[in-house]
Parts: C-alpha cells; sequence; structure tokens
C-alpha cells in the first residue's frame, strides 16, 4: 500500500490524506502549515502573504483544533523513533499572545526540543514590540519503546545550535517558504548517512522538503490543496540541478573530534569548521558524491 504514495506529490487536504496513509510508515517530516493570520494583517511583508487555493482565515480555536488532528495524524503515519519538524511562529491578536505550545502540548508528541530559526528579517515593523525576526522549530519526537528521550545526534549535528540562522527563500512563487537549508539540516541530522527513508511533508508548498528529501537520497510524499503549488513543486523537483546552498548547509555538518575526545584531551569544544573554498567541488552532486564515499571507507562523528 505505502508504494503508490513513494515520491508522490497529493493535491488534497493534508488531515483528509493523512487519513488514507498506514500507520508506522513515514521516517520522518518538515512543514510549515498556514499561521492562521486571518488575511487581515498590515505590514510590508505581512500583507503579501496570501496563499493560492486555500484560506488563511478562521476562528483561531478551529484553527489550533485543526492542527492537533492533522499533527495526531502524522504521529500515528510517523514509525516509532522518528521525528517531525514543526516550523510555526508566536502571533498577537488583539495585544492577546498566540503561542504554537498552546495547542502542541495538546497533541500526542514528545516535544523533543524547541528551535529558533532566525530569519534576519521582520515581517512587521511597526513599534508595537520588538521587531520579530524569529519563528519557531518544534522538534517533535514518537518514543520508541517507552523510551521518551530518543537517540543522541552526532556531534556534527548537534554542534548547529538551537539558533538556525538563515533567510527565508526569496524568488519563489509561494508566499511565506522556508529555505532549502531548513529541511536539509533537520533531515540530515536525524537520518544521517542513511538513504532510501521516506519523508513527508503536509504542507509542502513549493516542495523545498521534498527538493531536500531528493538531494540526500529520500523518498519523499508531498501534500498540498493548492494545485498551483503542486504543479511547480513536480516541476521544480525535475531541476534539482539548480539548487542553490547545499554544499554551504552540507558543509557545516562537519567535525573534527566528538565533545568526548576533546574532553578526554581537555580541550576547547569549538564549533564546527568551515569547508576551506578551494576544496569545495563545483557542484553539489560532486560534493554527496565525495562525502558518501568518505562515509563508505571510515566513520565519521
Amino acid at each position: 500500500m505505502l508504494k503508490k504514495f513513494l515520491d508522490k506529490i497529493i493535491c488534497g487536504d493534508a488531515l483528509r490524506v493523512l487519513k488514507k496513509l498506514p500507520s508506522n510508515s513515514i521516517d520522518m517530516g518538515v512543514t510549515s502549515p498556514p499561521y492562521n493570520k486571518r488575511e487581515n494583517k498590515k505590514g510590508w511583508l505581512v500583507d503579501k502573504v496570501v496563499y493560492k487555493g486555500a484560506t488563511d482565515n478562521l476562528p483561531e480555536a478551529k484553527y489550533q483544533e485543526l492542527q492537533i488532528k492533522v499533527l495526531n495524524e502524522l504521529y500515528r503515519v510517523v514509525k516509532p523513533g522518528g521525528s517531525f519538524f514543526y516550523n510555526h511562529k508566536i502571533r498577537w491578536e488583539k495585544g492577546l499572545m498566540l503561542h504554537p505550545m498552546d495547542w502542541l502540548r495538546k497533541t500526542k508528541w514528545v516535544i523533543r526540543q524547541e528551535i529558533i530559526w532566525d530569519r534576519r528579517i521582520a515581517a512587521n515593523i511597526r513599534g508595537w514590540r520588538f521587531w520579530q525576526v524569529e519563528e519557531r522549530i518544534y522538534w517533535l519526537y514518537k518514543p520508541k519503546r517507552g523510551n521518551i528521550i530518543g537517540d543522541e545526534l552526532r556531534s556534527k549535528h548537534a554542534l548547529l545550535t538551537s539558533i538556525w540562522r538563515f533567510p527565508p527563500e526569496t524568488n519563489n512563487p509561494h508566499p511565506a517558504p522556508f529555505p532549502l537549508a531548513l529541511p536539509l539540516r533537520a533531515i540530515y541530522s536525524i537520518m544521517d548517512n542513511k538513504k532510501g527513508g521516506l519523508v513527508i511533508d503536509p504542507y509542502c508548498g513549493s516542495g523545498t522538503t521534498l527538493v531536500a528529501a531528493k538531494i540526500l537520497k529520500h523518498h519523499y510524499l508531498g501534500i498540498d490543496i493548492s494545485a498551483d503549488y503542486v504543479k511547480y513543486a513536480r516541476e521544480r523537483l525535475k531541476r534539482l540541478s539548480e539548487e542553490k546552498g547545499v554544499i554551504e548547509e552540507l558543509s557545516k555538518h562537519v567535525v573534527k573530534k566528538t565533545f568526548k575526545e576533546r574532553k578526554q584531551r581537555r580541550e576547547f569544544v569549538g564549533r564546527y569548521r568551515k569547508m576551506e573554498a578551494d576544496k569545495q567541488p563545483d557542484t553539489w552532486f560532486d560534493y554527496l558524491a565525495r562525502r558518501d564515499l568518505l562515509a563508505g571507507s571510515k566513520a565519521t562523528n
């Protein structure tokens, strides 16, 4: 049954499609749902965020109820021990703060970590509060055999810290795309050098998560209610070689010595080293080929 969903983008309602998927079949996922900004907010950027084929204007209680249902269906379809990265933001409505934790704590997921995404740009530059340049990424975890802690990340991934700094994607028909670096980091950190997993994005938009999954040699499953975005995502997946920033992101996942090794030698626990410019290959195809070759010849940390 699962084979018919591999490497597909389905045009439809996220909740309805998710209910058709078999339980415990997905390795991990990354998404950013519409934020329910009610399509009535002002700002140099905010009022430009209008989705094709969908409304972003629900009563807040209904919106949160829907998100809980979608997240619980995702919990059902993700394998035990699997992860899901959920991008959202803090909002305000008539002076009252609306926080993603308001509904995330009502789902079945274990909230493993709250990551700050520093977007380096504010959507609203009025002075009602300090300019909001950040969003949140919640690392959600489905326990395996009662273990709510889960496996430890490799040092080369964990050292990227809980603050992720990159601007939103530009030159994209979707009004609110996250950058390719975001799903690349999430998927690579969890799956490491494994291949052939299945990555889901139930609000796939322009297909950024799906592109990241394919670059890292995983299967993908995307869902979006907009036929326009589905069409664009399918075409984008055919132009993989045109994607930018792949080497820049993956080359950050490097560590010479593990934390344990440095601690044993009483050495400074530093951050990642960047690839030297003269050693970078011309394309990310070459970079991945070399990385896979090294991974096959010796263990990496």
